[in-house]
C-alpha cells in the first residue's frame, strides 16, 4: 500500500516508522515546509493526515479531489463535520475520521456506554477528567469530547457536557451537565477518566496511554481498511462493536 503522510510530527514519524515495518511504502511526506497543496499530490492508495485544526478541512477536501482516500486523526476541526462529510459525499470520496485510533480507547469507550447504562437512575454525579502533554493546542481533547457524547448519548439524564475547573467548580450535582477537566503536564501522552461519585463511594474506570503507538497501529489499521471503499467511516466501523 502507497500511503501519503499529511503532517510529519511525532505522530506522522511513528505511523511511518511503523508502516514500514508493515511493508507499506511512504510515496509522500508533507509538512510545513513541504505543504500538500494540488501542485504537491502524488499517486497514493491512502492518505494518512496528523496536521493542526486549521489545515484539516483544506487536506481533507483536497484528497477527495483526487480520489485518495483519507485517514485522519486531527481533532479541533469538528465545527466543520457535516460540510466535510458532505463533501466526501459528493466527490464519491472515503473519509476515515476519529478523535482517537488506539484500541485500548475505543474499547474504553464501549465500557464508559455499558458502565453509564448500569448507573442510570443511580445517586451518583458522573464527571470526567482528560489530561495531555502541555503540546496538546485542543481543550477538551477530542477524545474527551467522544467519551462525554458516548456517556450523554447512554444516560437518562445528562443532556450537554461543558469545560470545567475543578477547583472553582467541584460537582456537586450534574443537572444535566457533564463536566470535563482538562489538565496539560509535562510529558504526558493521554490520560482519561470517567468518574461516578456518591457520598458513599466513588467508581472510576481510567485509560492511560503509555505511549503513542498505540494511536499510530491504529491509524495504520484503519488505512488498510479503508482502502477501495467510499463513504464515512470511524473506528464503530473497524471494531465492528454491536450495540
Amino acid at each position: 500500500m502507497n500511503i501519503a503522510l499529511i503532517g510529519y510530527g511525532k505522530m506522522g514519524q511513528i505511523i511511518e516508522k511503523l508502516a514500514i515495518e508493515r511493508g507499506h511504502s511512504i510515496v509522500g511526506i508533507y509538512n510545513s515546509s513541504h505543504p500538500f497543496t494540488k501542485d504537491h499530490i502524488v499517486a497514493a492508495d491512502v492518505a494518512i493526515e496528523f496536521s493542526s485544526p486549521a489545515l484539516a478541512t483544506g487536506h481533507l477536501n483536497l484528497c477527495f479531489d483526487h480520489q485518495i482516500p483519507v485517514v485522519t486523526g486531527t481533532t479541533g476541526w469538528y465545527g466543520d463535520y457535516e460540510p466535510v462529510k458532505e463533501a466526501c459525499k459528493q466527490k464519491s470520496g472515503a473519509l476515515f475520521t476519529a478523535t482517537n485510533f488506539s484500541l485500548g480507547v475505543n474499547l474504553y469507550f464501549e465500557m464508559s456506554k455499558r458502565l453509564t447504562r448500569l448507573m442510570n437512575q443511580q445517586p451518583y454525579r458522573v464527571s470526567i477528567e482528560e489530561i495531555h502533554h502541555t503540546e496538546k493546542k485542543d481543550a477538551p481533547s477530542g477524545t474527551a469530547i467522544t467519551l462525554a457524547e458516548t456517556v450523554i448519548a447512554a444516560s437518562d439524564s445528562l443532556k450537554n457536557w461543558h469545560l470545567s475547573d475543578v477547583a472553582s467548580e467541584p460537582v456537586q450535582a450534574n443537572n444535566g451537565e457533564l463536566p470535563i477537566i482538562a489538565k496539560r503536564l509535562p510529558g504526558v501522552p493521554g490520560t482519561h477518566i470517567l468518574t461516578f461519585d456518591s457520598d458513599v463511594d466513588c467508581i472510576r474506570l481510567e485509560h492511560e496511554a503509555k505511549s503513542r503507538l498505540g494511536f499510530a497501529t491504529g491509524a495504520i489499521l484503519a488505512a488498510e481498511w479503508i482502502c477501495g471503499k467510499q463513504g464515512v467511516y470511524g473506528m464503530s466501523d473497524l471494531l465492528n462493536f454491536e450495540d
